[in-house]
């Protein structure tokens, strides 16, 4: 049966000036999720990623890691939402966290269809992106997608409800170079593992990599 592993980049640089970059954290879970995908022994037969240069870069250290022999094949579909444009447009309380400014404004952009940056048009374009991957694959193929939690947390929300209810609470809590695993067949794409880390958790060294942003 095919399978679609979404991995989510590492941790980003939030204190920098490009925040589109991963942090000497993020390096370090990148290197670690490539290190989790040789151990699994994953027939890997498609690589591929966003744009941004935090899952390009994620999905570069990665696939050298696991000894993948692939190009990652870019697809702006695979892209993250814009989170700066979303925190502007809907301002909240100064008492309030970032967290629950972003997530009283994804719920606000996830209720209207019209909104700027369309949740329909960013979840549909995402369920799309991944029915063409799992499609290409045969039998016990995989295919590795390195993107962001917004992207994992729409599809795996879809796939749960249609109705996609569940994205504001499952975009919380991914972890970042988390893996979460779908399986495909003649009943279509089904969600197996979501935001699967125990490759951070094998001692202490390796749960201080632990981060959710």
């Amino acid at each position: 049966m095919p399978v679609v592993y979404l991995l989510r980049h590492g941790q980003a640089s939030a204190d920098a000036v490009d925040y589109d970059a991963l942090s000497s954290t993020g390096r370090e879970q990148s290197r670690l999720l490539g290190v989790e995908l040789l151990a699994r022994q994953v027939k890997v037969a498609a690589v591929r990623s966003g744009t941004l240069n935090r899952q390009r870069d994620t999905a570069a250290e990665a696939v050298a890691a696991a000894g993948i022999d692939l190009a990652p094949v870019q697809d702006p579909r695979w892209n993250e939402y814009d989170h700066m444009e979303l925190l502007q447009g809907h301002p909240l309380s100064r008492d309030a966290s970032v967290q629950q400014i972003l997530d009283a404004a994804l719920h606000r952009w996830t209720a209207d269809a019209d909104a700027t940056g369309a949740w329909t048009a960013f979840r549909d374009g995402a369920l799309a992106a991944l029915r063409e991957t799992a499609d290409g694959l045969g039998a016990g193929e995989a295919a590795l997608v390195f993107t962001s939690a917004g992207i994992i947390a729409a599809i795996c929300a879809s796939l749960i409800d249609p109705e996609g209810a569940g994205f504001v609470a499952l975009n919380r809590m991914v972890v970042n170079a988390s893996i979460t695993k779908l399986v495909h067949g003649r009943g279509g794409t089904r969600l197996l593992t979501f935001n699967d880390h125990a490759h951070f958790e094998s001692g202490d060294d390796r749960r201080a990599l632990l981060t959710y942003r």
